[in-house]
């Protein structure tokens, strides 16, 4: 029996059930008003049959958890090289497309066909009174269940895939039958080859997904929306690999759904973009969102002429014109990767340009990492992901060191972006390249986001969401939230987890390689090493046990219901939003891990497990095992899985191999020179409240320059004191210029 998921709990409910059937492909068409804060259009799926459910064939994992068993081609074509316009023939005219929704809108509430919006909710995933005809209340039909949220559904069809020329390609037999079954079978071999296209053929793939995404409707499909989910059905169809394998559903947006925001940005304009929200993009468009439902996708976004559309595609789109005053955006990606993944940014963006600029990609040589033997034989083995047009099997692509980069930003930051970003952009680029080698996507967008952003970054396919916090202050706070947003491209992206309550698979090993990247010399990662030490000790000391566990689900994760439904633990908890413990007790970890074992050797090895692991979702011990195995001589000391699990993933607090290291920080010099000036400043402020001003003059202490994160350990130790006095604070304001140093020193 399914588990009846409560939406009103602190964990969020992944609906789909993707062990019965498992999206391949999304097509979206749509229309942004960004005046009346609508997304209305529609979004084609192109489906397979679950792991459970495939005729003759057997998973060793079941459920959803499949393990992909197919190979990248070598010599597979870089999608990023490839002219746009040869795949988006037919997606800029409005005439081309019997579905292409016109802006007008359509109503929000039920329609005179029964088709319901999200504010009639079913009663979780058995049959429900919404349903949109009358079937027997006995029925055993197939339900499709789709991730989806404050959405108004507006139709459901069956499409029509056989109507398009030159698909029966696809299918074992060119033969129509009369008959409606043998029809719905010869659609779905369709789909099946389609889907199954090897990679070289990405760009005839891609035109016939558009093509049958176009095909006409075959029969409108019942539906029933709930508070998490959209439920579909076809009266007849018991079993998930005779259900319809592309349908088409149009929908809209409302304002109050949490995918996006609408907003203005520092200049004042509209904008609305993927803020990174708790529940993903279900309020952005129907989908599947378990990680294991890996996709491509390919999107049309007519928007008025003023604005700039930024996506997560790996093509930088050229806008087409429409009608006077309309630009329509094609962008798509070829890596299967979450529906979460997707990102749009909707604005009066200014690209960033430098026509004299010349950017210096020379890195530290303490940056530099030749790759090894160990490292080439790698390249030359296959890799473990379903097939699609890989850049680690791309001779051209592993020697590019500095991907096509651009930089976008409201027009009163141009300069601020200009002079830092734009610069340090490339030297962080460079930096991860000889840290881990291929870069897993074929270019980057940098978007200053609004002022709105609650974080500093965040990190999708192609482009990368920045704060304008990390633009005053100079170049520290900016470079290093650069690098460690570059680092998701492997650990996040690339190589994603499998259970998302693991996201210290994500945001630990980012937060390590941020200090790789940035760090030129180990007193500098020292100094952070300590700034983080503090942080976690005050998050340990000041939040719920439960919520200190990077493992929480401990030997249950991974696992998921019959029909790949599950929960995400602590996934809508308000305080969790706030919490770093994923960050710094997984920075930690890897810290231990790479100072046990030498730290060549585990970057070499990390190196290892990203050619292995890169286009799949990994649990933390696919890492470990991996690690392990090539260094079997740890066992021997005590470095084991179990006791890892112990120390650090299953258990809350702070692990215990970090408390013996804890005294050791201290002794780096620019620990030390802080600490100094720390004493310095208690004394001048208990000599500023005795003294006299003539007295106070004579005495003057002579205070040091500090770096931004020593200026960082400066004030949280003097805010660690009883008193300060306000000349003491107006001093340190004037001594430091500290409203001109970076948020972090702000803050």
């Amino acid at each position: 029996m399914e588990k009846q998921l409560d939406p009103w709990k602190d964990d969020l409910p992944l609906m789909a059930n993707t062990s019965h059937i498992l999206v391949k492909h999304y097509t979206l068409d749509l229309d942004v008003d960004v005046k009346s804060q609508s997304i209305e259009g529609t979004i084609v799926f192109f489906f397979e049959t679950g792991s459970r459910y495939r005729n003759g064939r057997s998973t060793e994992e079941g459920g959803c958890c499949s393990r992909f068993d197919e190979t990248c081609k070598t010599g597979a074509s870089e999608p990023g090289h490839i002219p746009v316009t040869s795949l988006s023939a037919g997606s800029s005219n409005a005439e081309d497309s019997d579905f292409v929704v016109s802006g007008k809108g359509g109503k929000d509430t039920s329609d005179k066909n029964g088709n319901h919006s999200n504010g009639e909710q079913a009663s979780g995933i058995p049959a429900s009174k919404n349903r949109c005809d009358t079937e027997d209340p006995g029925s055993t039909d197939f339900v499709l269940v789709l991730d989806c949220c404050d959405l108004s559904v507006l139709k459901v069809e069956e499409v029509d895939v056989a109507a398009v020329a030159g698909t029966e390609k696809f299918t074992r037999s060119a033969k129509l039958s009369d008959a409606s079954a043998e029809l719905g079978d010869l659609r779905n071999q369709i789909v099946h080859g389609l889907v199954t296209l090897p990679a070289d053929r990405w760009e005839e793939q891609l035109c016939y997904y558009k093509r049958c995404s176009q095909a006409p409707g075959c029969g409108q499909l019942p539906f029933t929306t709930g508070p998490w989910s959209l439920e579909i059905r076809k009266s007849g169809i018991r079993a998930p690999r005779d259900f319809p394998h592309v349908i088409r559903i149009r929908y809209k947006t409302k304002p109050e759904g949490r995918s996006v925001t609408w907003t203005t940005d520092q200049s004042g304009r509209p904008c609305v973009y993927t803020m990174g929200s708790p529940i993903n993009n279900r309020a952005l468009f129907p989908c599947q969102e378990p990680p294991v439902a890996l996709s491509t996708w390919q999107a049309t976004v007519r928007t008025a002429a003023q604005f700039v559309v930024l996506m997560s595609g790996e093509n930088s789109a050229e806008p087409v014109p429409l009608q006077e005053g309309v630009l329509s955006w094609y962008y798509y990606v070829t890596m299967p990767m979450p529906a979460s993944t997707f990102t749009i940014a909707i604005g009066c963006w200014q690209e960033v340009k430098e026509q004299f600029f010349t950017a210096d990609v020379q890195t530290n040589s303490d940056f530099s990492l030749p790759l090894s033997q160990a490292d080439f034989r790698w390249h030359e083995e296959n890799c473990g992901h379903v097939e699609y047009p890989c850049r680690f099997q791309n001779p051209e692509a592993r020697l590019q060191s500095v991907i096509p980069y651009r930089v976008f930003t409201p027009w009163c930051l141009m300069e601020s972006c200009k002079d830092l970003v734009l610069r340090l952009l490339p030297q962080c680029l460079s930096a991860a390249y000889s840290t881990l080698g291929t870069h897993p996507f074929s270019r980057l967008d940098v978007l200053i986001v609004p002022s709105n952003f609650s974080s500093l970054g965040m990190a999708s396919p192609h482009i990368i969401f920045l704060s304008q916090s990390v633009l005053p202050g100079g170049r520290h706070l900016c470079g290093a939230r650069l690098c460690h947003e570059i680092a998701h491209a492997w650990f996040g992206l690339a190589i994603g987890a499998r259970d998302w309550t693991e996201e210290w698979i994500s945001e630990g090993f980012a937060t390590y390689l941020e200090d790789i990247f940035w760090a030129r010399a180990q007193q500098v990662r020292e100094l952070k090493a300590l700034l983080r030490w503090r942080r976690l000790r005050d998050e340990v000391q000041n939040s719920e046990e439960e919520l200190q566990v990077l493992r929480p689900n401990k030997e249950n994760t991974g696992e998921v219901s019959e029909s790949g439904a599950s929960v995400v633990k602590h996934g809508l908890k308000a305080e969790k939003i706030f919490m770093q413990v994923h960050y710094l007790k997984g920075y930690f970890l890897l810290r231990f891990l790479a100072r046990t074992i030498g730290e060549a050797s585990y970057l070499s090895s990390l190196r290892k497990f990203v050619h292995k692991f890169h286009g799949q979702l990994v649990l933390s011990q696919d890492f470990l095992y991996m690690l392990l195995e090539d260094f079997p001589e740890q066992k021997g000391s005590g470095l084991t899985i179990k006791s890892i699990f112990q120390n650090w993933l299953d258990t809350s607090g702070i692990p215990k191999p970090l408390l013996e290291e804890g005294e050791t920080w201290k002794e780096c010099q620019l620990v030390q020179r802080a600490s100094g000036e720390v004493t310095k400043w208690i004394q001048s402020n208990q000599k500023i409240r005795k003294s006299s001003k003539k007295k106070r003059k004579q005495d003057e202490l002579i205070f040091q320059k500090l770096l931004p994160d020593q200026l960082v350990l400066l004030l949280e130790s003097l805010l660690e004191e009883k008193t300060l006095g306000p000349r003491t604070l107006q001093c340190l304001e004037k001594t430091y210029k500290l409203r001109e140093q970076d948020a972090e020193v702000n803050h």
